[in-house]
């Protein structure tokens, strides 16, 4: 395309086609937006504006709304004048206004070309007709076919369904000839949300501070202006779309912050409703990060776990591995009483510790669902390094059965725990035990986690080792 083409374009952006009747609204009508974002790219908007309306007849555009709108949902009320306003038809123009876009509607019309002679500067206009926009342009000049452009294309107009900004355009009559509030509300995509949660260990790993960030994108196609923003925590039901459309996410982490205004936090139907103490202004195109908690001091707790497999209970093996990972977890309490207490919406939580020189190391991430007031919340931070472990079957025996229905099996296994730290550590040891199954023998005492799992929690020396040791016997 040409540059003169967009020049020319800019000169009729202020030059939108529009009916003798449409009265056409902007955001500096706007008075007050509100706007709620739920999960999975889902957000309700209800914007005030006010408007001046004719007596009778008319179509008013409402510019500048999402481009991510669903128009099904759109719902159009004065509140200054409720029994004055009557809804005829409403229409969605979001096919925006581009050179290309112009050219793609001109197809098969008449356009003149415009060139500027190099010698004298004079211009000379010739009509063409546009035969195609696909890949390029094609015209009929004259008698003769061109590609490319010859010159700069001059536009009679602009077609009544390209606007430079969505619109959404209503027909509608006024029973009264004022200025009225009107409150347009709809479910749109491209606005998102996610909770970030940032956690600081403390130096003996037996405190956290917690700060939670909301994440907001807003991907929608405008601008919402000092909004009153509310979010929804909660997994709230759709009818879905046989055609999505995709979106990106642009995430930023965060070390701990400044504490700044939370969010107000309430229980709504069987979802929980956080809203903002303070207008805030969302971009569009833009991601931005608002406070949602502070809580320091909270009590933790750090496991040590080594998990075994079902399947080792039903064959011989012999070496089931050396050096194997043992996994890390950490986990505290959303309870008043440790300095938290209330729900909190499901993101990732990631985690951090000072060095010796006070800077702060990243050591995990894990992500939460959402976790409600008085349950645990527990994060797994990666495997330990100098914690370590080897496994071996020391005997195997079938006692009896004939098929895989009545099979009992009598197995024997050594686990040993090494750690090289210079402190002392406990390990929990997990195993899923299938069937019916009973300890016959053990160097630690078990307890039963569950029906299907036996947990040994195995203390080892710094700098030392232990051997745990147990016979079971398995019962299908």
């Amino acid at each position: 395309m040409s540059k003169h083409v967009s020049l020319f374009l800019l000169l009729l952006l202020t030059a939108l086609p529009a009916s003798a009747a449409e009265i056409v609204s902007t955001l500096a009508d706007q008075e007050e937006v509100a706007v709620t974002i739920y999960n999975d790219d889902l957000a309700l908007v209800r914007d005030r504006r006010q408007v001046t309306l004719p007596n009778g007849e008319s179509s008013l555009a409402l510019r500048e709304v999402s481009a991510r709108m669903r128009p099904e949902t759109a719902l159009l009320r004065s509140l200054s004048h409720p029994q004055g306003l009557s809804i005829f038809e409403q229409n969605f123009d979001f096919d925006l206004l581009t050179p290309g876009k112009l050219l793609e509607k001109y197809v098969g019309r008449e356009v003149q070309v415009v060139r500027t002679h190099p010698q004298t500067g004079v211009d000379q206009a010739e009509k063409a007709q546009v035969l195609a926009a696909n890949d390029g342009i094609v015209l009929k000049v004259g008698d003769r076919i061109e590609t490319g452009l010859p010159g700069r294309l001059v536009f009679p107009d602009v077609p009544p369904n390209l606007r430079d900004r969505p619109t959404l355009v209503v027909d509608l009559e006024s029973g009264t000839a004022a200025k009225q509030q009107l409150e347009l509300s709809y479910l749109t995509g491209g606005l998102g949300w996610q909770a970030d949660y940032v956690a600081a260990l403390s130096a003996d790993e037996k405190t956290l501070d917690l700060s939670g960030w909301v994440t907001l994108t807003n991907q929608s196609g405008t601008t919402y202006r000092n909004s009153r923003l509310q979010l929804v925590a909660g997994d709230v039901n759709r009818v879905r779309d046989e055609l999505r459309l995709q979106r990106g996410m642009v995430m930023e982490d965060a070390m701990v912050k400044a504490a700044a205004p939370m969010m107000a936090e309430e229980s709504l139907f069987e979802y929980h409703l956080y809203t903002l103490q303070r207008p805030t202004t969302l971009k569009e195109n833009q991601t931005k990060q608002v406070a949602l908690l502070n809580a320091g001091g909270v009590p933790l707790r750090k496991e040590y776990r080594l998990s075994g497999g079902s399947h080792y209970y039903q064959g011989r093996f012999g070496d089931l591995g050396e050096k194997l990972k043992v996994a890390v977890f950490v986990e505290f309490d959303n309870r008043k009483t440790a300095k938290l207490g209330m729900p909190l919406p499901k993101g990732v939580v990631r985690v951090y510790k000072q060095d010796r020189s006070g800077q702060p190391q990243f050591i995990g991430e894990d992500r939460i669902d959402h976790t409600p007031e008085n349950e645990t919340v527990r994060l797994k931070l990666g495997d330990a390094f100098d914690v370590t472990a080897n496994r071996k079957q020391t005997d195997f025996r079938k006692l009896g059965g004939d098929s895989r229905y009545n099979y009992r099996f009598e197995t024997a296994f050594e686990i040993l725990l090494k750690n090289a730290k210079d402190e002392a550590v406990t390990v929990n040891v997990v195993e899923p035990v299938p069937g019916d199954w009973k300890v016959l023998g053990e160097s630690h005492k078990h307890r039963k986690g569950s029906a299907n799992a036996a947990v040994w929690e195995v203390p080892v020396p710094a700098k030392g080792e232990t051997r745990l040791t147990y016979r079971v016997e398995v019962n299908y």
